[in-house]
């Protein structure tokens, strides 16, 4: 590990001048789940390391106010799938932190260290894309909202410009029924990264998003609005067209060690198909 600086900022304008001087030599710790590991590596060598935890609008929280759930950026995963206010609005947001990592690990990683690590494989990423959240982001400038659809670009790299960090992230509550699930193929059971991560939502006016992951440079989100994957008179073959269209934007990098491309593009339909029939069952029951 090579010498840093490491410094504690008590409130968020001295963090945004840390960050806005430093520039790309910065990194920022609040879990620190993945930075720690590229600092004993050696993948990432910073000039300064940026403490969060000492801001009180970071500090972990989870609350409901003007028609959104908002989740600040210092709330860890273990809060977040055990929460009352996320398990009943947005329930495959839940089940995917509980699979992120190990106890251990989801005791200390929060969701915006997972969404700016905007790893390709990241449990969260389909959920929030699903349910449209978007990402408080600080600044420089002050305050913006950026989509999470708009957020991601490629794998590490966002749309957040220099200086700028995420505050919370905020999901509108849901305004229809809807049922929706997360899934996940991994090489083995426990803490491995996904070769394929996938949410699902089906609403009572018909509407069908699916997010996916890791299968690209970034997650991706497709829409279906015309009622076809969400009706139980259409046929598969109709529904199978309709899936592989939305999935034709997935390209798996074939230098990946966790699967091939042609493994995760099977899965991919599999998951697909197994993940619209629970959404669908789930809506029905009023789940």
């Amino acid at each position: 590990m090579r010498p840093f600086v490491y410094a504690r900022p008590a409130t968020l304008p001295e963090a945004v001048a840390l960050l806005a001087a430093h520039g790309p030599d910065a990194r920022i710790l609040a879990g620190g789940t993945d930075l720690i590991i590229r600092l004993r590596d050696g993948s990432l060598a910073p000039a300064v390391v940026v403490d969060l935890k000492r801001i009180p609008e970071l500090r972990a929280a989870i609350g409901e106010i003007g028609g959104r759930v908002t989740i600040s950026a210092g709330t860890v995963m273990t809060d977040i799938a055990a929460d009352s206010l996320v398990r009943r609005h947005f329930p495959a947001l839940a089940e995917a932190a509980a699979v992120v990592g190990s106890v251990q690990i989801r005791n200390r990683a929060t969701l915006a260290g997972n969404v700016c690590n905007a790893s390709p494989a990241a449990d969260t990423a389909p959920a929030l894309l699903v349910y449209d959240a978007g990402i408080v982001a600080e600044g420089p400038g002050g305050s913006r909202h950026i989509r999470v659809d708009d957020f991601f670009v490629r794998s590490g790299v966002t749309t957040l410009a220099r200086g700028e960090l995420v505050r919370a992230i905020v999901l509108p509550l849901p305004t229809r029924r809807m049922g929706a699930v997360h899934v996940r193929r991994t090489r083995r059971r426990g803490h491995d990264l996904a070769s394929v991560t996938l949410c699902c939502a089906v609403d009572d006016a018909g509407v069908t998003r699916i997010a996916y992951g890791s299968v690209g440079p970034r997650p991706v989100l497709r829409i279906d609005e015309s009622g076809l994957l969400a009706d139980p008179g259409a046929s598969d073959a109709a529904k199978g067209a309709l899936l592989e269209a939305m999935f034709a934007a997935a390209s798996p990098s074939p230098r990946s060690m966790r699967a091939s491309p042609e493994y995760r593009l099977a899965m991919l339909r599999v998951l697909g198909k197994r993940a619209l029939a629970t959404a669908i069952e789930r809506l029905a029951k009023g789940e």
